[in-house]
C-alpha cells in the first residue's frame, strides 16, 4: 500500500464500500468524494495499476462494462493500512 498514490488507496477504499462496481460507480463515489469530476483519462488508469499489483480483479458484466472487486491481498493490505493508522489517530 505504501506505493500507492492516495487516489489509488481512495479507489480501493471506494471499491471495497461497494458491492462490484462498475467503473462509473466507482467514478461517481469519488467525484463526492472530491467535489470534482474525475476524467476516464485518471480514473482508468489507476484501476488497471491496481489491478496489475494484483489488490483489484476486473471482470466483465457485458461487452462494454466492467466490474473491480478486491482480491483477498487488496483487503489485507487495506487491513494494515488501517493498522498503521490506527497507531496514530485514535478516534
Amino acid at each position: 500500500m505504501y506505493d500507492l498514490t492516495g487516489f489509488q488507496r481512495d479507489l480501493l477504499y471506494a471499491i471495497a464500500g461497494q458491492d462490484d462496481p462498475h467503473g462509473l460507480a466507482v467514478k461517481d463515489e469519488l467525484e463526492d468524494y472530491y467535489e470534482t469530476e474525475i476524467h476516464h483519462g485518471r480514473l482508468y488508469p489507476n484501476l488497471d495499476t491496481l489491478v496489475e499489483k494484483g489488490l483489484v480483479e476486473k471482470g466483465q458484466l457485458d461487452r462494454r462494462t466492467n466490474y473491480y472487486a478486491l482480491t483477498r491481498r487488496g483487503r489485507r493490505e487495506i487491513e494494515a493500512r488501517r493498522e498503521w493508522e490506527n497507531q496514530y489517530v485514535e478516534l
